[in-house]
């Protein structure tokens, strides 16, 4: 196989396992650290000047860079790269990130506002909100303060820290909360997000956005597109991540989540067909999980998804939405093609136990 390295802007801006050996106690501690700030430099900051939130914040504000490798025309391999930010949360080095930041990649490394770097591992991550928690093998760092997005108001101070354009980390922009619990369907999935106008640009996925007092009220997520399209950037508040910390931490999954218990991918192009050996563009499956739910009812790798619950599927994301309006126990009922015939097979949801960007 051929190698070359390729440079790809953050693919996270898009358009409109934490070691078992750690005990309980550790787990709550690093839940109970991220939820109160406690011991952090900014705690009991007070509201100010935008420079004073800024100097008790930067520091817990990091630049990401990731590497993935991807296969092209001829099966030739390449190394692509993207960048993001993330929000330090305890001392020890837990970061919160975007799920899309860090999804399918090889490598994570982060760089800290001082400079140094550090190679990350991703203990959890959660694709339905979009959440990632990763690690790094340091201490004495200065974590953010959590706040309360509950208290926020439209009109509020909101100032946004991360790594726009993957190379400008540290960046500070300053602006107002301008909606609050605005659905927005991001990839197919429509989440509650914070509508802010302070600047967000690629790059800016998995940073922090900061109320007047230095508090981390959100996590940016995405900024709208389109050349006549400004002032409209979005963050998940904090209080819908706070909950999945110590999941995250402790399982590396969030508990209670409905799958199907397959892997999925969808065949878009010409070279994703020729990768994946078929002859048709859909969303196919790329594995089962053994005593899943799908494996007893006999999906089988190949097999290509046409629909579920007699609801047309386009996407693997139309697949996960579905799901995701059960409860774990229920049936559905896929309508598949297999050697040019198709049928239907019910499948019993089980309990979601790892992420994918495609799994189900």
């Amino acid at each position: 196989f051929f190698f070359f390295f390729f440079f790809q802007a953050e693919d996270g801006i898009r358009d409109f396992c934490l070691s078992r050996g750690l005990g309980d106690v550790y787990k709550r501690q690093v839940y109970e650290s991220a939820s109160t700030g406690e011991g952090n430099q900014s705690e009991n900051v007070e509201a100010g000047t935008v420079s004073s939130v800024v100097k008790n914040t930067a520091d817990s504000v990091v630049e990401i860079r990731t590497e993935s490798v991807q296969t092209g025309n001829f099966l030739s391999q390449y190394v692509t790269q993207g960048a993001g930010s993330g929000v330090i949360i305890s001392q020890d080095g837990y970061i919160l990130t975007n799920n899309h930041v860090i999804a399918n990649t090889s490598k994570v490394t982060v760089t800290l506002k001082n400079e140094q770097k550090h190679e990350a591992k991703i203990i959890g991550r959660d694709s339905a909100t979009d959440i990632a928690l990763l690690k790094i093998e340091t201490t004495g760092l200065s974590a953010a303060v959590m706040g309360d997005s509950s208290q926020i108001s439209v009109g509020d101070t909101a100032i946004a820290v991360g790594n726009p354009l993957g190379q400008l980390g540290g960046t500070v922009t300053k602006g107002i909360i301008s909606a609050l619990d605005r659905e927005i369907t991001i990839n197919g999935s429509t989440m509650s997000l914070l509508q802010t106008d302070a600047s967000i640009n690629p790059g800016n996925s998995g940073g922090g956005l900061f109320n007047g007092k230095g508090e981390l009220v959100g996590v940016v997520v995405a900024k709208s597109s389109g050349a006549d399209i400004e002032g409209l950037g979005f963050a998940i508040p904090i209080n819908k991540i706070k909950p999945l910390i110590q999941d995250l931490a402790s399982v590396g999954y969030v508990q209670g989540r409905p799958a199907l218990g397959a892997t999925m991918v969808n065949v878009s192009d010409a070279q994703a067909a020729l990768q994946y050996g078929v002859t048709q563009l859909g969303v196919y499956v790329v594995s089962v999980n053994e005593g899943s739910g799908a494996a007893k009812a006999g999906l089988q790798k190949g097999d290509m998804v046409q629909a579920i619950d007699n609801n047309v599927v386009k996407s693997t994301s139309d697949i996960v939405n579905e799901v995701q309006k059960h409860k774990i126990g229920d049936t559905v009922t896929l309508t598949i093609a297999r050697d040019g015939k198709q049928q239907n097979i019910s499948v019993t949801l089980i309990e979601k136990t790892s992420e994918s960007t495609s799994s189900s």
